[in-house]
């Protein structure tokens, strides 16, 4: 690729300018991390992404067009330097960066995450000088080059499913002079030739903690991770694994999402008209809105994640005015319409979803609303569950 002769002229000043917004954002309050920021070109990462575009196409579909220092040098590198996610696959489809296309729609597969909360994980996971960490999701590999520029590369190890995203990221690594172990594997069981860890930290989520995290942690070690679900409510939770492999933790404030751990994704679930054809003819009314778990808000955010640990094996949509509670397990749905006295739900199948997610909502409300700082992941004997002083114990799906 050839680039424009100021480039490192250029990107050691926004590389300065995004450390210093980070800081006075409050992000950057340890001075080491703020020197790997300041040294690592995060444009060396990231030679193409998406951006979605100001409106959709006819079709609804988001338009994400392509960024690349040929098709827009200062776009390209600007939004290298800011705090934003740039999405860099689809599907699992590789890009070829020097003839990119338009795209409509898609899934999103692989990213760089924003500056931000690549420093905020790496902090909270508590990682300091000294400690043998192993990261999940290598992805483009910039947040490696920042634990690497922190912690030196021979405490470094990161893993990532995609071989063509592993393939590159090391090429960007190593072409900077960064040389942690990488190796293609499945974050769901970690990476046994290099444990144990003094602290692993995920860059995408999990349904559960995967026990292979555990075994892998020395005692008194930490893991940080995302876990999220099928309704895609998300939380994360800092554990310390105890000697007898235990863990326990509490749940981290903040709306972070990460993609799914491939093998945790959400399965397909068809039409939602077929499955809307199955349910009960008699409706009841709805002692709760889904408007508390679909508004774009951090309460919202929460108490979804704590409802789909009610039902675990559920996925929502919402098609026109009606919402859809789909589990493709036990094969129960649930739809949810609204009207002039509020919410009807009509139900089947041998599980009564909204039934049950009510009785989430029924307990919260009881406990007046606890954030997510107050809620205890434990995991023993493979079982884990979240723990809270004036809550019902809730499960998270067995790993």
């Amino acid at each position: 690729m050839n680039m424009p002769a100021d480039l490192e002229t250029d990107s050691v000043r926004l590389r300065e300018a995004m450390a210093r917004g980070l800081a006075a954002d409050g992000v950057l309050a340890d001075p080491a991390w703020r020197q790997a920021v300041e040294a690592v070109p995060r444009h060396r990462f990231v030679p193409g992404f998406y951006l979605p575009a100001d409106e959709r196409d006819g079709q609804g579909l988001t338009v994400w067009e392509p960024v690349t220092t040929e098709l827009d040098y200062g776009r390209w590198l600007a939004t290298a330097y800011s705090d934003t996610t740039l999405i860099t696959q689809f599907d699992g489809d590789e890009v070829d960066w020097k003839a990119p296309v338009v795209r409509h729609g898609g899934a999103p597969t692989s990213s760089s995450t924003l500056p931000s909360l690549v420093v905020r994980m790496w902090a909270d996971a508590e990682v300091a000088e000294g400690h043998t960490v192993l990261e999940i999701g290598t992805g483009t590999g910039y947040s490696t080059a920042l634990a690497c520029e922190r912690l030196g590369s021979v405490d470094v190890t990161s893993i990532e499913v995609d071989p063509h995203r592993l393939a590159q990221a090391a090429d960007a690594l190593y072409g900077l002079g960064y040389t942690p172990t990488l190796a293609v594997a499945d974050g769901l069981y970690g990476y046994w030739p290099e444990a144990k860890f003094d602290r692993i930290v995920a860059a995408c989520s999990f349904r559960s903690v995967p026990p292979a995290l555990l075994a892998q942690t020395r005692p008194g070690g930490k893991i940080l991770l995302t876990l999220s679900g099928w309704l895609y409510g998300y939380a994360r939770v800092l554990l310390t694994v105890a000697d007898d492999g235990t863990a326990e933790g509490r749940l981290v404030g903040g709306t972070v999402s990460f993609m799914s751990a491939r093998t945790h994704a959400a399965p397909v679930f068809g039409n939602p008209a077929h499955w809307a054809a199955v349910v009960s003819d008699k409706p009841r009314a709805a002692s709760h809105s889904p408007e508390r778990i679909t508004a774009a808000t951090e309460k919202a955010f929460h108490l979804r994640f704590l409802a789909q640990s009610a039902v675990p094996d559920a996925q929502m949509t919402t098609v026109g005015d009606v919402v859809h509670l789909i589990d493709v397990v036990t094969g129960s749905v649930a739809t949810l319409t609204p009207g002039d006295g509020g919410w009807a739900v009509r139900e089947a199948g041998p599980v009564k979803l909204w039934e049950r997610i009510e009785r989430v909502f029924d307990a919260y409300d009881a406990a007046d609303g606890p954030g997510p700082e107050t809620f205890t992941l434990h995991a023993h004997g493979g079982a884990q569950h979240l723990r809270h002083p004036q809550m019902p114990i809730l499960p998270l799906p067995r790993p």
